[in-house]
């Protein structure tokens, strides 16, 4: 059975109490619009100002019933190999007691299963397939339709697609308040949500990479969402006004700047997963840009990178998107083995982070105490 929000909320509060000094709650500061508080689980041998961490979200679509079940499986899974001195497998893909405890004392893992309790609970009790959280309809707007904003749209990411896009650019947003789906918000940020999972990168500014995990198609994407990934002209990027209103066409010769390096990055942080995914039980969820799925604007993955680069002085969180499994609310023996995928892939990523993050700028930094040229 698929836990509800309550399960979810205990189930955290029992690790947290089951295996003191490794997991502790951390309660966001915004109450949802029905009044809910929702916690993360930093998971970890460490403070969370001591070593890096992963911010890893569940449930942001209300509908996907798997990612928060998968999360908190593989939290406890984490917690009790730990402490037992086991290792973890999940079908053919295996990790030896070493390296989970290696993984535990490197790195911290901030899990956020249920980003949109409110969402949850209304699809698990009265509306199968409802997507959005729970915001109260605009005054004058009656119809079911009308309440709520999709999370995933909401993000300070080029939020205002009609400004930002070209209008024939098929960007998946909308401003219409009643649209089922994909309704923006009123504003950039709006959603006590989606400001949650920004108070998290601001309170723990050692997150350096971001994995959202949805279902189902499924896949592994990384930035950019809102234009083909382009390397060879910098001034072509979110924050240049001269791009708006032509922006999220293919092949027009414009794209989202992203160097190189950070590219590659995340092209072998995405195949870390999908290796491990893969190896359960011959599952290719494959990798690849988020555009390539279509084009968006307002998404959790795009705003954490982009927060860098509008700020400065905040942290470069590499950002991801898992589409897991193939269905909403497959039968739970199904979601089962799909957990056991995200289990794997969570795992190999974590161990694969740093190794892959910073041997770029080992690398560099070589290349730069050599004399030799690091551009990119």
């Amino acid at each position: 059975m698929y836990l509800n929000v309550a399960e979810i909320e205990s189930a955290l509060t029992s690790l947290e109490g089951a295996y003191p000094g490794m997991a502790e709650i951390v309660v966001p500061p915004y109450p949802t619009h029905e009044g809910r508080t929702t916690s993360l689980l930093r998971v970890g041998a460490h403070a969370a100002e001591a070593v890096d961490g992963v911010l890893v979200l569940g449930g942001v679509h209300a509908r996907e019933w798997v990612p928060p079940d998968a999360l908190v499986s593989l939290a406890a899974d984490l917690l009790e190999a730990r402490a037992n001195g086991t290792g973890l497998s999940y079908g053919g893909s295996s990790f030896t007691a070493g390296q989970i405890e290696g993984l535990l004392d490197t790195l911290n893992l901030f899990f956020f299963p249920c980003v949109n309790p409110d969402g949850r609970a209304h699809s698990q009790t009265t509306v199968g397939m409802w997507r959005k959280n729970r915001r109260p309809a605009p005054a004058g707007h009656t119809a079911p339709s009308c309440v709520g904003v999709d999370l995933n749209r909401n993000f300070d990411f080029l939020w205002d697609h009609s400004a930002k896009f070209a209008a024939d650019s098929g960007v998946r947003t909308s401003a219409d308040p009643c649209d089922p789906q994909v309704y923006r918000g009123p504003s950039a940020g709006s959603e006590p949500e989606t400001q949650n999972v920004g108070w998290a990168l601001d309170a723990f500014p050692r997150i350096r990479w971001l994995i959202d995990v949805h279902s189902a198609v499924p896949v592994i994407l990384h930035i950019w969402g809102d234009d083909q990934n382009q390397s060879t002209t910098p001034g072509d990027n979110f924050t240049n006004p001269a791009l708006d209103g032509v922006r999220g066409r293919p092949n027009d010769g414009i794209g989202e700047y992203l160097t190189a390096q950070n590219l590659d990055i995340l092209g072998r942080l995405g195949k870390r997963i999908n290796d491990a995914v893969f190896a359960v039980r011959s599952v290719d969820y494959g990798v690849e840009q988020a555009y390539g799925l279509y084009p968006t604007s307002g998404t959790s993955d795009d705003y954490a990178f982009s927060r860098h680069i509008a700020n400065p002085g905040a942290t470069k969180v590499f950002g991801f998107t898992i589409e897991c499994g193939s269905s909403f609310q497959p039968p739970y023996s199904e979601a089962e083995h799909v957990i056991r995928e995200v289990s794997a892939g969570l795992v190999a990523f974590g161990l694969g982070a740093h190794e892959i993050t910073d041997g770029h700028a080992t690398r560099a930094a070589g290349l730069a105490g050599s004399g030799r040229s690091t551009a990119e």
